[in-house]
């Protein structure tokens, strides 16, 4: 009943339908931490491939040369540069091409 807490109506009240609604957030909760993941994967990945293709290379393309030259930033850092750091991206650009 703890986890209920600040549920509407019976969904805070009544045991049965408590449970039910706390596993199903429960369900909720796992899942989403998952999806999570992906979606800023993908989100990291479209900055990227924007901030590249402004400096005349492909996202796939400048991914192959960083594996090749064996720069290890992985694609947080390489989104965070992109949008927040446009000098410093355009320099790993230049170190690859």
């Amino acid at each position: 009943m703890n986890l209920a807490k600040g549920y509407w109506g019976s969904r805070s009240k009544v045991y049965t339908v408590a449970k039910n609604t706390v596993e199903k957030g429960l369900q909720y909760a796992y899942r989403d931490r998952k999806t999570k993941k992906r979606e800023f994967r993908a989100l990291w990945i479209q900055r990227i491939n924007a901030g590249a293709r402004q400096h005349g290379i492909s996202y796939s393309q400048l991914m192959g040369k960083l594996t090749a030259k064996e720069i290890g930033l992985n694609r947080k850092v390489l989104a965070d540069l992109a949008m927040n750091h446009p000098d410093a991206f355009k320099a790993v650009i230049d170190a690859v091409k």
